[in-house]
């Protein structure tokens, strides 16, 4: 074999002089220099929390087992304590101790610091959080910190290099390197972020850490892997830096974020819509359902019309939309291309506060407080999706693998609308009634699932 690839080597090498065709080849990206100016103003994020048994059974579980026997393994003879370290990364955008990290990097935090390059510890306070974006806001006491530059997500392109610094597994100022492999990729439709894909290594202790161009801007905040282990398998991804930056502002100026509201319910065109609406190609957002008295319907919209455009920017999906409208202030007007029976209209909406319900940057769960663990999160119906599904409920947003939600047969997205025949139109107020019930029976929870109901029996330990 070894001569065979010899003598491949010397053709191939014959063949080059011959053609005289020059590589395409470019020579790897130097980020050395690079990395000793940026890293003083990248930091370690120390967390103490509060964590469940099953989110510490999780954890603590070898990976080994957890890859034979999945997330139901009980460890013997094994205390579990309740209170946890956890790592995470952050940098400084300003001079005077403002930072950016991820929201589930502090979420449920009990006590922050901050460990500098120099290796001293800083009590850090939580200005602000917001669950939706999982972006947050830190600030520590002190001046002249070295902030990071800020760069344009926008201008980024495909194959570009790219740089990530911090903390995985707490080795801390580790460096990875690679290249974009896709922009504006959307995890769920609830939170629409446009996230950067890249192909940089990031693993647990890398989220909240800075993206770095060429020209050491940050880019991004690296906040998640796709991952079927737990480790980086080459899918990873960031938050662009003008999304981050956008609620940042918010939140140091208020201390929250406000969203703007339209009122409508969305659909994406797939290629057959595009056929019966005659599109050229499957782009734009279809309006399903207009809510009564809002900024949607009194601008004119009607279920049925393709939103194109919002601001100027075109719709190819309907995460794009719901990404301006979250960054849409409320009680600013909205310009929109709208196609309606093969005609094109142009219409304006001066859009709302986004109703109250559970407040995304606070996302319940039902360990919170007293009672019995589910291992689930939970939000309000919002009033367009209690309206549209025709009942009063919770969704849950997340279910905890391994956890008795999990075990009953629970899944994102379920809406549960009783606990043991009492409603629960709220998330206060099924936790409410969790937190009442005693353990070691089985309740029964109304849910509904796709449009269908049904009940579910869950035993409570």
């Amino acid at each position: 074999m070894s001569i065979n690839y010899i003598q491949r080597g010397v053709v191939a090498a014959v063949c080059s002089i011959v053609i005289s065709q020059p590589s395409i080849a470019a020579a790897p990206v130097d980020f050395s220099s690079l990395v000793q100016t940026v890293s003083p103003a990248v930091v370690r994020v120390n967390v103490s929390k509060k964590m469940s048994q099953e989110e510490l059974l999780q954890q603590q579980m070898p990976e080994l087992l957890r890859r034979f026997f999945g997330n139901n393994v009980q460890i013997p003879n094994q205390r579990l304590p309740q209170e946890q370290n956890a790592y995470g990364s952050a940098f400084f955008i300003t001079k005077d101790g403002y930072l950016l990290t991820n929201h589930h990097v502090i979420a449920d935090a009990s006590k922050v610091t901050i460990t500098l390059n120099d290796r001293r510890e800083i009590d850090a306070e939580l200005v602000g959080s917001d669950a939706r974006t999982d972006v947050a806001v830190l600030k520590v006491k002190g001046s002249d910190f070295p902030a990071l530059r800020i760069g344009d997500a926008n201008s980024l392109k495909v194959g570009e290099p790219v740089l990530a610094i911090g903390s995985p597994f707490g080795f801390d100022y580790s460096a990875s390197a690679g290249i974009v492999s896709a922009k504006s990729r959307t995890m769920s439709r609830e939170n629409a972020v446009p996230f950067i894909q890249t192909d940089v290594a990031l693993n647990p202790g890398n989220s909240g850490g800075p993206l770095f161009n060429r020209q050491g801007e940050v880019i991004g905040i690296n906040s998640r892997i796709f991952s079927g282990t737990g480790g980086y398998m080459g899918l990873s991804f960031s938050i662009p830096i003008d999304v981050a930056m956008d609620v940042a502002n918010q939140i140091i100026k208020t201390g929250k974020v406000s969203r703007a509201y339209l009122g409508v319910m969305l659909q994406d065109i797939d290629r057959n819509l595009a056929e019966a609406y005659e599109l050229s190609r499957p782009e734009g957002a279809l309006v399903t359902q207009v809510s009564d008295d809002t900024p949607a319907s009194k601008a004119g919209l009607k279920a049925g019309d393709i939103i194109l455009s919002y601001n100027g920017t075109p719709i190819n999906r309907t995460t794009d939309l719901i990404n301006l409208i979250n960054r849409t202030r409320p009680n600013q007007t909205a310009s929109m291309v709208v196609q309606r029976n093969s005609k094109q209209l142009s219409l304006s909406a001066t859009l709302t506060s986004a109703p109250v319900d559970t407040p995304p940057a606070e996302s319940m769960k039902t360990d919170q407080g007293k009672g019995p663990s589910l291992g689930m999160q939970l939000r309000d119906l919002t009033p367009a999706e209690s309206q549209s599904l025709k009942i009063k409920g919770v969704i849950i947003t997340d279910v905890l693998p391994g956890g008795l939600a999990a075990h009953a047969g629970l899944l994102p997205g379920d809406v549960i609308t009783s606990l043991n025949n009492t409603q629960t139109p709220t998330a206060a107020a099924l936790l409410t009634a969790i937190r009442s019930l005693p353990s070691n029976r089985v309740v029964r929870i109304a849910i509904q699932r796709d449009g269908v109901p049904a009940i579910v029996g869950l035993r409570v330990e």
